[in-house]
C-alpha cells in the first residue's frame, strides 16, 4: 500500500483537508477495541468523575503533541491520548478530521462514526464516551473557543449555529475538491505558523487566514442547509430556537433582556430559555451574553467608534453601566480593552 498525503491540521472548521492516496482496505474493529468498550460499560466512572477537556488541560498535557496554541485555539496531532478517556466533557468547539481507519463513539447519547476524509464537529458542552477505533485509526483535531469562532464569523455565526443546533449536521464528508483546495490553503497557513514567529503581527496574520477559511466553510454550509418553512418544518421548539438565533444575530442592539426577546417571539421568557437549553445546553441569557461580549470586543478593538458610541450601539443605558458590564466580563475597562488590541 502506497500512501502519500499532505494534510492540514484542523484549522478550518470542518473542512480542513489533507492529500492522501492509498489502496482500498477493509478495516475491522479489533477484539481489543471491543474489549475496551465492554470494560468501559462495566467500570465507567460516574458523571462527577467525568474528565473535562479545556484549552488549558490540553496545553498542559505532556503526552499531547501541540502544533499551535494560544488562549483560544489548540491544534494537536496526537488525539489518541485524549481518546483513552472513558468519559469526557468538551467545553469548547472540537473539530476532527479523519486521516486513516475509522472510529466510533457516543456524542450526547447519539452514535457517531468517523472515517477517512470525514469531519466531525462537536459544539461546546458535549459529552463523549464509548470510544472504539480500528488499529490504524488516525485523525487530527482543533479545539477553539466560542469567542474566537464568533470573532471569525461575526454575523455569519448564524449559519454555524443553524447547522450545529438545528440540523445537527455533526459529520460531513469531504470531496476531492475540498481536499485539494484546503490542502493548498493549509500550505500557506503552515508557513505562517512555522515562520515569522518573531513578527509582531504573527497571530494577526494567522487569524486573518483562518477567518477567510471559516467564511468559506460557512458559504459551503449555507448551500447544504435545507431550505424549510419554519412555520411547518420541525417541532415548535426547534422553530422557536432558530427564530431566536436569527433575531440575536440580525440585530445590532443585542444587549436586551430575555423578556424583550421573548416578547418579540410571542413566548414567555421561561419557555424561551427552556427551549434554548434543550437544543444547545445554554440558556437564552447565556446566548445573549455571549453575543454581547463578542460585539463589545469587536467594536472596541476593530472600529474607531467612541466608547460612548459603542455603549449606545449595543443598547446600554449609559457609559457608567457599560463600564461596569465590561469590567465584570473582561476584568478591565473599555479603554484598557481598546489599548490592548
Amino acid at each position: 500500500m502506497v500512501i502519500f498525503f499532505g494534510f492540514f491540521v484542523s484549522y478550518f472548521a470542518f473542512t480542513f483537508a489533507f492529500l492522501m492516496f492509498c489502496g482500498e482496505k477493509e478495516h475491522k474493529y479489533t477484539l481489543l477495541g471491543r474489549c475496551f468498550l465492554q470494560i468501559f460499560r462495566t467500570f465507567a466512572p460516574s458523571m462527577k468523575n467525568m474528565k473535562e477537556i479545556t484549552i488549558q488541560s490540553i496545553a498542559e498535557d505532556q503526552n499531547i503533541d501541540v502544533g499551535y496554541s494560544d488562549d483560544d485555539i489548540v491544534i494537536i496531532d496526537n488525539v489518541k491520548t485524549l481518546m483513552q478517556t472513558s468519559l469526557a466533557m468538551v467545553n469548547m468547539n472540537l473539530i476532527t478530521v479523519g486521516i486513516a481507519g475509522k472510529a466510533q463513539g457516543v456524542m450526547n447519547g447519539r452514535m457517531v462514526e468517523i472515517h477517512k476524509n470525514q469531519v466531525v464537529i462537536c459544539p461546546p458542552n458535549v459529552s463523549l464516551c464509548d470510544f472504539m477505533m480500528s488499529p490504524d485509526f488516525e485523525f487530527k483535531a482543533m479545539f477553539l473557543t466560542n469567542r474566537i469562532l464568533q470573532s471569525f464569523l461575526r454575523e455569519k455565526m448564524s449559519v454555524w449555529n443553524e447547522v450545529m443546533y438545528i440540523h445537527k449536521m455533526n459529520v460531513l464528508t469531504m470531496d476531492w475538491q475540498d481536499v485539494e483546495f484546503y490542502s493548498h490553503f493549509y500550505d500557506m497557513l503552515k508557513l505562517c505558523i512555522d515562520y515569522g514567529k518573531d513578527d509582531p503581527y504573527h497571530t494577526d496574520i494567522i487569524y486573518s487566514l483562518l477567518r477567510g477559511a471559516f467564511l468559506g466553510v460557512c458559504g459551503r454550509l449555507k448551500k447544504l442547509v435545507p431550505q424549510t418553512d419554519t412555520s411547518q418544518g420541525g417541532t415548535a421548539g426547534t422553530s422557536l430556537f432558530q427564530r431566536f438565533l436569527d433575531l440575536l444575530n440580525s440585530g445590532e442592539m443585542k444587549h436586551r433582556s430575555v423578556n424583550s426577546y421573548a416578547d418579540e417571539l410571542f413566548v414567555t421568557p421561561k419557555y424561551l430559555s427552556a427551549v434554548c437549553k434543550k437544543h444547545s445546553g445554554k440558556t437564552a441569557n447565556e446566548w445573549i451574553t455571549e453575543h454581547v461580549v463578542e460585539d463589545i470586543r469587536y467594536y472596541l478593538q476593530q472600529t474607531d467608534l467612541s466608547i460612548k458610541q459603542v455603549c449606545n450601539q449595543l443598547g446600554f443605558a449609559n457609559p457608567s453601566f457599560f463600564g461596569k458590564y465590561v469590567k465584570e466580563h473582561f476584568g478591565m475597562t473599555p479603554m484598557q480593552i481598546r489599548r490592548n488590541m
